[in-house]
């Protein structure tokens, strides 16, 4: 998609994949998703943009994912599973999957949904060594993040769900090199079946978007600017955030109050160390670019102002009374592809490290200032 087509006046619909229609309490990447293409297609829409498709923690909130990388397990359809022998359509049929057709019951989600993947996940490991090559593949391939990832959701299930802060065992929350080697022991089955679910995610995503570009739609992603404190994200990357030495954070994200709030909004997600950053050459940033552009062909930054300038909501708090206004006057110089451009102005004339276009094999897009 060259510059001129990506510019060119287009239309689309917004569409979270979990409004679709399903028989098992969710909309997932299945015959649903096809189905909409389809109409996307017949009337004349270029992009179908959706919300952030990351695994969704406490409160099932898109926007608080336990990893920027991984996909929603939500989104697997099960119907696909039974098609490769790997389920029984018993097996899900028999479960409570909610009773409201028009509502997500995502309690019931959770408590039935893991439990077909993992009968999913032993059939699949009881099948022969050639028939798991592309996993074994999958799993190297994605291994700079797809390790942490699986060791982290197996810890966290094991210490009853907590978040990685208040885990019991010290030497895991602060990545000790010899207690991660025993989880990833003492928890081989949980970290085998966490990257399973990846698999089958990602499997499931390259054949759904492949549909839709052959036919001429457009995926149109959502990356929200800031991850989770319980995440994989933080769990492995302490210094890439405002953390202090016990890994609890400095300041949060959140915004004061205005006149819809009076005690302001505590979003609670960790801030950037954009020394740290700067320092490094933005690498982790741009990895995340990069991921998004292979999984999307076109990103929106949710809450891009951020890079501009953000609120700073000291920790620990109950609202944001008692907040913080922090303008970077670094430039975030976006050069995946050996170009970039000048960083735009923010509204108070100062120059923003916020870029105003990247230039990689698949355009990221991001939307102008309000």
């Amino acid at each position: 998609m060259d510059g001129d087509d990506f510019m060119a006046r287009s239309a689309g619909i917004l569409m979270p994949i979990t409004s679709l229609p399903s028989p098992y309490g969710i909309g997932t990447i299945g015959k649903a998703a096809y189905d909409f293409v389809d109409f996307l297609k017949y009337s004349g829409q270029k992009y179908w943009q959706i919300l952030p498709v990351g695994p969704t923690s406490y409160g099932d909130s898109p926007y608080q994912s336990f990893s920027t990388y991984a996909g929603n397990p939500y989104l697997i359809d099960l119907d696909f599973l039974c098609e490769e022998n790997l389920l029984i359509r018993d097996e899900i049929t028999a479960l409570d999957w909610g009773e409201d057709e028009e509502k997500i019951d995502y309690a019931k989600i959770y408590n039935n949904r893991f439990k077909v993947l993992k009968i999913a996940y032993d059939r699949f490991m009881a099948l022969d060594d050639k028939e798991k090559w592309d996993f074994w593949k999958f799993c190297d391939k994605n291994d700079s993040w797809l390790g942490n990832y699986a060791l982290y959701m197996s810890v966290k299930n094991y210490f009853g769900n907590k978040a990685w802060t208040e885990w019991p065992d010290k030497l895991i929350r602060h990545r000790n090199p010899d207690t991660i080697n025993y989880y990833n022991k003492l928890l081989g089955y949980d970290v085998g079946f966490w990257k399973f679910v990846q698999y089958k995610f990602y499997s499931q995503w390259a054949d759904f978007k492949k549909y839709a570009n052959d036919n001429g739609v457009l995926i149109f992603g959502d990356m929200p600017i800031y991850v989770a404190m319980d995440s994989a994200d933080t769990w492995a990357n302490p210094d890439v955030f405002w953390l202090d030495s016990d890994r609890k954070p400095v300041c949060v994200a959140g915004c004061p109050p205005d006149y819809f709030s009076e005690t302001g909004q505590l979003w609670g997600n960790p801030l950037y160390d954009w020394i740290y950053l700067e320092e490094t050459g933005y690498d982790w940033w741009f990895k995340r670019i990069e991921s998004a552009s292979k999984m999307f062909d076109v990103t929106r930054i949710d809450h891009f102002r951020a890079f501009a300038s953000f609120y700073a909501i000291p920790y620990p708090a109950e609202n944001g009374t008692n907040i913080l206004n922090v303008i970077f006057l670094r430039r975030f110089i976006c050069n995946i592809s050996g170009h970039f451009r000048t960083a735009v102005m923010n509204p108070s004339g100062r120059e923003s490290i916020f870029p105003a276009v990247c230039s990689m094999t698949r355009r990221i897009l991001f939307p102008y200032p309000s």
